[in-house]
């Protein structure tokens, strides 16, 4: 009997290793930028059929970030990966692109890279599915922006998109958050400031539907502008998933609210088949 419950052990140990999450830090070349950047790309295990095409989601971490903090952070991504059937992208977005092309450095151009380049790299060497049914964006702070930003502005790639916490009105941040350096003073250029911002973005809806969904908590510094976006949408008629619950601008809430994030991405893609 001993032996018989040591060797159920292994055996549940063993399967559980071979059922682990792969995750692999690359380097994805930027042409707009001239540069390679690091990306972490999490794969599910699926030793049925090593060629099933998975769907992507796009994970962008917040200002002052990199491509490290959503698996350091949240390591549990391994396991979502695995229970949702889906790879799990995480690029870097530089410490304070706002994922923009800046109109005034032409050195940062984290939309192309992100909204283009990325995707396509990603597509070349791994087994996905190639077309915006199989492809969602998501971030926090910052790139909640980034998120809904390139969502929308990107459609063709990226059939859902979503912001956790996301800083979706870029003049509820005035001068923080490096945006000047990205997109000029209100003075000098008060017309990138409505232009960059996801809260004038969403003024354009695409022709292609997108599945969306907003997540912020309700102790968080940017609160006011994501409820204002909600009943902005509301107003425009746009369909969307909304979430506020208590919560602050920190990882506990964002990593609660991933999870969230997830399951309405797999239920979107799951739509598609």
């Amino acid at each position: 009997m001993r032996r018989l419950f040591i060797s159920l052990i292994l055996t549940t140990i063993c399967y559980s290793v071979l059922k682990a999450a792969i995750v692999d830090t690359i380097l994805v070349p930027s042409a707009a930028m001239k540069k390679d950047i690091k990306c972490v790309v999490i794969r599910p295990s699926h030793p049925q059929d090593e060629n099933i095409a998975l769907p992507v989601v796009y994970l962008l971490h917040g200002w002052s970030g990199n491509f490290s903090n959503w698996i350091t952070r949240v390591p549990e991504l391994k396991k979502y990966a695995d229970d949702y059937k889906m790879m799990i992208v995480c690029p870097d977005g530089h410490y304070s692109s706002w994922y923009f092309d800046s109109p005034i450095d032409p050195s940062m151009k984290y939309e192309t890279y992100i909204g283009i380049e990325v995707p396509e790299y990603i597509d070349a060497h791994y087994t996905t599915i190639k077309n915006r049914k199989g492809r969602a964006i998501t971030g926090l702070s910052m790139g909640g922006h980034g998120g809904l930003f390139l969502g929308f502005r990107h459609a063709g790639t990226f059939g859902a998109c979503g912001s956790m916490s996301g800083g979706v009105a870029l003049y509820a941040s005035g001068n923080k958050f490096d945006i000047i350096k990205r997109i000029g003073d209100t003075l000098q250029y008060p017309d990138n400031w409505k232009k960059y911002s996801v809260m004038s973005t969403v003024e354009k809806y695409p022709p292609d539907s997108i599945a969306i969904i907003v997540d912020c908590g309700t102790e968080d510094f940017f609160y006011p502008i994501n409820h204002e976006l909600h009943e902005k949408m509301l107003k425009l008629k746009i369909p969307h998933d909304y979430i506020e619950r208590p919560g602050k601008h920190d990882w506990l809430y964002w990593a609660n609210a991933v999870h969230y994030q997830l399951l309405f991405f797999r239920n979107y893609f799951d739509k598609g088949k």
